[in-house]
């Protein structure tokens, strides 16, 4: 079924296999194209602009994504769990005369919201996302790491700083897609490498610089294989802990990836009939990033585990049969449903756990046969749902995920606009929000970061910084200059968002395009458009190369 976004006006293709899971969950066909229905899910999810305010319960000042003037009262996340406050308190009728979206907004602006979705972490106030992390600091979507900063995906990991999705790994900095990697720096897509610097999609390498394609490789600098003498000698006369070299270290790996790198068209291993990048272990599922054991599925980002999904972000530990889910764990049988976990059969439901058979609800630990946070019986429950989806049939609402107009955040304060920028002429036109920056947050510096790493005395974490590209203020926290020097590198002179930027510019789109191996010529899908420099093989090629 070929069909025409009613926003972008662009094409789209809606499958059979598409069509038969939007049967079993009873769902219309979509009406807007992949990109605009993520664009519209992830203007819900802000990963990183933090607020200073007070508990509207304990009174207390705490950390908190939501700014200290909102229609809803904002909980600390720990006393969001206890027992001082009951979401049933806030139940309602549903009003026939009324359209569904505007209710559930009056029901969100009423009821208390966490300060962050974090669970089990230990003094690591400045983290969203995250579970079981513990000295940790503007951690973003971490579980189980010690001892990291300024991470997004980081998992299972100990004393690591500034990487996107960095596993099992320990004194890693500046990296990108890496896992059991130990003491490496400015890389991307290494696995269970140590003491690498500045090196791209090498495997079980160890003491190597500014390499790429390599495969079990030792003392190499520029895929030259040199003595240990010899490499030792010449990486030494790096000088990592100098702002001056590092800039143009960083200058060298870029070319590196443009001039010298062989570039697989999609990272996908031990896949059948997948596309997408950085793809594991799955089956059948398409259009997907940053999965792993995913079967049958599409349109997934960071995803685990999936089965049956289609249109999810951030959703793990084995959804299925599910559509249109942010920032989940475990749902089942679940569409348009937000910061959910362990639950199953809901719809329209947002901050619900261990809860089943509910409909527009927010808010409720184990709750079931729910409506508006109204309880019913089994049997009222399901009367009433269908009377409430025949009306939103009516109102061309039902299949439609929350309005991004709807938001409790500024389009520029969400994961959308990091994948999906927007002017904010362009955020104004389509009815949504903007933030404006806050004066306070940028303030000139009084010192300047040295530029060697020998100069910062600890006195520096005393000062406030303005980044060199976005003016914004920052500071270096005594732990993270700790590990600058451990790590003997030099100070950064950009704040943390422009560092997450500027690794987000590195990373390929997610995007698919058609292009032709440049080895062989055969057509293949990759996320490198064909106007790109980079060297991009097809799977079978880069293999017969690098392998």
């Amino acid at each position: 079924m070929e069909k025409t976004c009613s926003v972008s006006g662009k094409k789209f293709e809606v499958t059979d296999a598409d069509l038969k899971i939007y049967e079993k969950l009873g769902l219309p066909a979509p009406t807007l194209c992949p990109d605009e229905r993520n664009r519209r899910r992830m203007a819900w999810r802000n990963d990183r602009v933090f607020y200073r305010r007070k508990c509207d319960l304990t009174g207390k000042s705490i950390i908190s994504i939501y700014p200290e003037k909102t229609p809803f009262p904002v909980y600390e996340h720990n006393a969001w769990w206890k027992d001082g406050w009951d979401p049933y308190e806030f139940g309602r009728d549903f009003d026939f005369s009324r359209n569904f979206f505007p209710q559930w907004q009056n029901l969100m602006n009423s009821i208390p919201r966490r300060s962050l979705d974090t669970v089990n972490c230990e003094n690591s106030d400045f983290c969203n996302y995250c579970g079981d992390d513990k000295n940790c600091y503007l951690d973003i979507a971490g579980e189980a790491n010690e001892d990291c900063y300024y991470n997004l995906f980081t998992k299972h990991s100990k004393n690591c700083a500034d990487n996107t999705f960095v596993y099992r790994s320990e004194l890693v900095y500046e990296s990108i897609s890496c896992s059991e990697c130990f003491d490496c720096r400015w890389s991307m897509l290494l696995e269970n490498c140590s003491a690498c610097d500045f090196c791209f999609d090498c495997k079980g390498c160890t003491d190597c610089v500014f390499c790429w394609n390599l495969r079990r490789k030792k003392f190499c600098i520029f895929n030259e294989q040199l003595s240990k003498e010899e490499f030792e000698k010449r990486k030494s006369e790096l000088r990592t802990d100098s702002h001056k070299h590092l800039e143009m270290y960083r200058e060298k790996f870029a070319e590196m990836l443009r001039d010298s790198a062989t570039h697989k068209n999609m990272q996908i291993l031990k896949c059948e009939n997948c596309d997408g990048n950085n793809i594991k272990n799955s089956k059948n599922t398409h259009f997907a990033f940053n999965v792993a054991d995913c079967w049958d599925s599409s349109f997934l980002y960071d995803v685990l585990e999936a089965t049956d999904c289609r249109d999810l972000n951030y959703s793990l530990y084995k959804p299925e049969c599910s559509i249109e889910i942010i920032s989940t764990l475990n749902l089942k049988f679940c569409f348009a449903t937000m910061g959910t976990h362990f639950s199953n059969d809901l719809a329209y439901c947002d901050h619900c756990e261990n809860s089943h058979d509910c409909f527009g609800c927010i808010g409720l630990n184990h709750g079931k046969y729910c409506i508006f946070n109204k309880k019913y019986s089994k049997e009222k429950y399901f009367e009433l749902r269908e009377k409430i989806i025949s009306k939103m049939r009516e109102t061309e609402e039902w299949g439609e995920f929350f309005p991004a107009e709807m938001s409790p955040h500024a389009y520029n304060e969400t994961v959308a606009h990091e994948y999906f920028p927007l002017t904010k002429s362009e955020v104004e036109s389509r009815g949504l929000r903007w933030k404006i920056p806050d004066a306070r947050e940028f303030q000139k510096q009084k010192l300047h970061v040295p530029d060697l790493l020998a100069d910062a005395e600890d006195s520096i974490c005393d000062e406030t910084f303005a980044c060199e590209k976005t003016g914004k203020n920052f500071k270096i926290i005594p732990q993270e200059l700790k590990f600058y020097r451990k790590m003997n590198v030099a100070l950064p002179r950009i704040c943390p968002d422009a560092r997450h930027e500027a690794r987000m510019k590195l990373r390929p789109p997610r995007e698919l395009f058609e292009r032709n191996c440049q080895n062989c010529g055969t057509k293949m899908q990759s996320p490198f458009s064909p106007e790109r420099n980079e060297k991009v093989f097809c799977e079978k090629c880069f293999i017969e190369t690098v392998n």
